[in-house]
């Protein structure tokens, strides 16, 4: 279809529409149908509130996809509204034959090319009209609806606007000649460029991505769930299917549309190269987090100590690993830095951690005494381990207290305890411990002792006794 034809049909269908739309009839319908909508949007007005609390009440949690088709519906009772008040009047109109089935012989344009779908355009019943307001209101219902249900407000409005224009084409009638003029293009070996190709293109890779994701995101809760995997053979299983759904997903796209993919092997050559020079970090910490997924070494949960970070990993990502710190820093941190370096992994085999407490008394205290209020101090705190252990393991142990020195002030002790959530901090809670040290020491008479200096003058200093000291 070459561009004089394209434009020479948009000139005759735009007359068209001139003159159907300047019927009186037609006009006198557009009226009812802005009376109509006027009408639901102030009916849906008084209704919405107590809809919306309707469903607020519904115990509808085991079914988030119902809940939100639920919600969403709801909050567009203007457009459901809409809709009936159309099917009412169409049934009216109908029934009594107004407007007339035909309309007038001027609308016809006269020794155009499209004098033959004009006129079939034209012998149509007069109240059809009130027939595609509703058909074409219940499609954007619908449409609206479900693209809401994307995270994304951009693709859900493209979506919506997309979908509604093919609807409407449809049901206008339209539809062949849209087609004819978003075809016009050129031709690319055998591939066609148009606008109607690169359309097809982005909806159809789109949605196949998408209902990738969907499944993907399905099967990885379901994997999360099963208790016999580690988590990080959990969070590895999830990972290769979404890469595998994305990837097939991406094939049946190109080949549905008639893109050979033998074509994409020169493609593939050249990112090769790329991977090769410039994206040896990228593809360095995508293998480490392969590798990290399946040694175990780290898993979701962990508390590590990488350098000076110290704090526990809240999740495993393709590039990164999320660490999380007590004052609420997320550092992502490369895979790799996981495999080349010291990593202090706290809770790798278990969660339990021994924590020392350093402390000194006066030399006239009793270090048997010290030692047992000591141990039944750090025992009163709530996260220090006080239970034996079982008799296969051997730990986590009720807190002990040595005698490690005799000091040049003070007796030298060190009290040992064990925690099984490091998650939580490790300072809080050696500060706590030493509180209830303190006051334990101060109850039973305990002293602190400052530390003792001796200073020896090697030369006399003379002193006037009359001087006032002050």
């Amino acid at each position: 279809m070459s561009w004089e034809s394209i434009a020479s049909a948009l000139a005759d269908y735009g007359l068209i529409a001139w003159n159907y739309v300047s019927s009186p009839a037609v006009l006198i319908q557009f009226g009812v149908i802005a009376a109509l909508f006027l009408l639901a949007w102030m009916a849906s007005r008084r209704v919405e509130p107590r809809l919306l609390k309707w469903v607020d009440g519904l115990d509808l949690s085991g079914m988030p996809l119902i809940q939100r088709l639920v919600t969403e519906f709801s909050i567009r009772l203007e457009l459901l509204f809409f809709v009936v008040l159309l099917a009412v009047a169409y049934l009216i109109s109908a029934a009594t034959n107004w407007p007339p089935e035909t309309l007038p012989a001027d609308v016809l344009p006269l020794d155009t090319a499209a004098a033959a779908a004009a006129e079939a355009a034209s012998r149509v019943e007069g109240s059809y009209l009130f027939y595609y307001a509703m058909v074409l209101a219940a499609a954007w219902l619908a449409i609206n609806v479900i693209s809401h249900l994307s995270r994304s407000r951009t693709i859900g409005l493209a979506f919506a606007l997309i979908a509604w224009a093919y609807v409407a084409a449809v049901v206008l009638g339209v539809a062949d000649v849209a087609t004819e003029l978003l075809d016009a293009g050129f031709n690319i070996g055998t591939f066609r460029l148009s606008l109607l190709s690169v359309l097809q293109v982005v909806f159809l890779l789109g949605g196949l991505l998408w209902l990738s994701a969907a499944v993907g995101n399905f099967l990885d809760r379901r994997i999360q769930n099963i208790e016999d995997i580690t988590p990080s053979l959990r969070v590895l299983i999830g990972k290769i299917l979404r890469i595998a759904l994305i990837v097939i997903a991406a094939m049946i796209a190109l080949s549905g549309m008639g893109i050979d993919l033998t074509a994409l092997t020169i493609f593939s050559g050249a990112v090769g190269v790329g991977i090769g020079f410039g994206l040896q970090k990228v593809v360095s910490n995508f293998i480490s987090g392969i590798i990290i997924l399946m040694d175990h070494s780290i898993k979701p949960g962990d508390t590590v100590t990488l350098g000076e970070t110290f704090g526990w990993i809240r999740e495993l990502r393709a590039r990164f690993v999320s660490v999380i710190t007590r004052d609420g820093r997320e550092f992502l941190i490369p895979n790799e830095d996981f495999i080349t370096t010291e990593v202090v992994n706290w809770s790798f085999s278990d969660q339990y951690v021994r924590l020392d407490v350093l402390f000194g008394v006066a030399y006239d205290s009793d270090p048997h005494e010290v030692e047992r209020i000591a141990i039944q101090a750090a025992s009163s705190v709530e996260r220090v381990q006080t239970h034996p252990p079982p008799p296969d393991k051997k730990q986590p142990r009720p807190p002990v207290c040595w005698l490690i020195g005799f000091g040049e002030s003070s007796l030298e002790f060190k009290l040992r305890f064990w925690i099984e959530d490091p998650q939580e901090g490790t300072t809080n809670i050696r500060g706590k411990v030493l509180l209830a040290v303190w006051d334990a020491f101060r109850e039973n008479g305990i002293r602190i002792p400052y530390p003792h200096r001796e200073i020896i003058m090697r030369s006399r200093v003379p002193v006037d006794p009359e001087e006032d000291p002050a």
